[in-house]
């Protein structure tokens, strides 16, 4: 499997990834490292307690993570969440709708592992 050929698996931005980081290697190394990393786990644990600090800081971490790598569904969904939980701004949803939200962010964020752990595996 090519590195594209991941991207159109997992619902990525390819060209998007490409814009940001400029070499293809560099988006082979970030990708791979990108289920490892333990923010999406951090963030989702944050959801557990609905602690509004650490979801903001998670979620902006994930935003900001995703967007660079060109998984923008993934990146929407945790712009959701950093807006939901970012310090000064009202909350909108109930926790049960938040948790939904993280639901769905766990979902993707599943599928977007399996599909780098079978890239790697080549």
């Amino acid at each position: 499997m090519t590195l594209q050929e991941l991207y159109q698996n997992i619902g990525g931005d390819y060209d998007q990834a490409l814009r940001v980081l400029h070499i293809e290697k560099l988006i082979d190394k970030h990708i791979r490292k990108f289920p490892k990393n333990g923010v999406v786990d951090t963030m989702l644990a944050a959801g557990k307690t609905m602690d509004p600090t650490a979801l903001f800081e998670t979620a902006h971490a994930v935003k900001g993570v995703s967007a660079n790598l060109g998984l923008t569904a993934l990146s929407d969904a945790a712009a959701e969440i950093t807006e939901e939980f970012r310090p000064g701004n009202a909350r909108m949803l109930s926790d049960a709708e938040v948790g939904e939200k993280l639901n769905k962010i766990e979902e993707m964020y599943s599928k977007i592992s399996a599909g780098i752990r079978q890239y790697e595996e080549g």
